[in-house]
């Protein structure tokens, strides 16, 4: 079965955002860049990923005219093809000739598709989900993604690993495998 990693919003924008945390990023970056050299020496492409919101011009560290939508600092990435998306789920991305993730994929012969980047519960989460209802094959890396604190309307604190085990609880099996970056067959 032909794989493909692919690699969600791993991009400088969310340095930006008031809810970047340094904690977990290092070992993010450790783990992301560990799945992309494997996927590489085994010649599985790598697919970028990068969300783009024009809105509001160069003051949205999202637009391209604010100079951050680049891959994050201390990862060393060659991406096989270059996707932008404005929703969450990577497969409405487009490539520079406007072919969408799906049809690249299809036309590639890609059945499995690799899961990781930013943010496990929203667009790595949104990608999975929507990968795997268009019939591929899914494996979510859950240590080469990244998430931030969020605290509900009422005050409650889900702290990233409460985020990560409940994504971990509503994908494994249904809609992925959960894999960790050691674990994963390529």
């Amino acid at each position: 079965m032909k794989s493909a990693l692919l690699v969600v919003d791993a991009q400088q924008s969310f340095l930006k955002r008031p809810y970047w945390s340094e904690t977990d990023a290092p070992r993010f970056i450790e783990r992301l860049q560990m799945l992309i050299d494997r996927c590489v020496a085994q010649r599985v492409p790598v697919l970028q990923i990068f969300h783009v919101e024009e809105e509001e011009g160069a003051a949205n560290p999202f637009s391209r005219r604010s100079g951050y939508v680049k891959t994050l600092p201390g990862l060393r990435i060659e991406p096989t093809e270059v996707f932008t998306k404005s929703v969450h789920s990577a497969m409405f991305a487009a490539n520079a000739d406007g072919q969408n993730m799906d049809y690249w994929l299809r036309k590639h012969g890609i059945e499995h598709v690799i899961v990781s980047g930013i943010r496990t519960e929203q667009c790595c989460e949104t990608t999975t989900r929507h990968a795997s209802d268009l019939g591929y094959k899914v494996s979510y890396v859950m240590d080469a993604t990244l998430t931030f604190k969020m605290v509900t309307e009422s005050g409650r604190i889900y702290t990233p690993q409460d985020i990560m085990e409940r994504t971990e609880l509503v994908l494994a099996g249904r809609f992925a495998e959960v894999k960790r970056v050691e674990s994963l067959q390529l």
